[in-house]
């Protein structure tokens, strides 16, 4: 047997895995729709003047790209980018800090706090 038929199996797996998180291009998941009802709260609270779920797309390299889930302007004029992430996938994190370096933005990502936790976002800044 060759080495890509015993590998196979685990290629088909991984792939069906991640065929179950993708959604369309400006298709939010529901943590993703959580996080756009968190900033419109501050948006209301006056924190907040703009988002935009994927509305920037940056480029990092030739043929490679890195699109924040939230583009989010500060009531100051401030721009981040805001990832919401559920877990992370392994180039995802390496995309986040190859842009961090490259762009004059700040980078946060966001993952949901545990209600026994306090509930809320907790924030990574890259």
């Amino acid at each position: 047997m060759t080495q890509q038929a015993l590998f196979a199996p685990q290629r088909r797996a991984k792939q069906g895995m991640q065929a179950l998180g993708r959604l369309k291009t400006g298709q939010m998941n529901k943590t993703e729709e959580a996080y756009a009802k968190h900033l419109q709260n501050l948006q209301h609270a006056g924190q907040v003047a703009w988002y935009k779920f994927e509305g920037v797309k940056l480029r990092l390299a030739d043929n490679t790209f890195y699109s924040p889930d939230f583009a989010v302007m500060l009531a100051s004029g401030e721009m981040e980018m805001h990832e919401v992430k559920g877990f992370w996938q392994d180039d995802a994190r390496a995309k986040i800090k190859i842009a961090a370096d490259l762009y004059p933005f700040r980078f946060v990502a966001v993952k949901v706090k545990a209600k026994k936790d306090g509930g809320g976002w907790a924030v990574e800044e890259f």
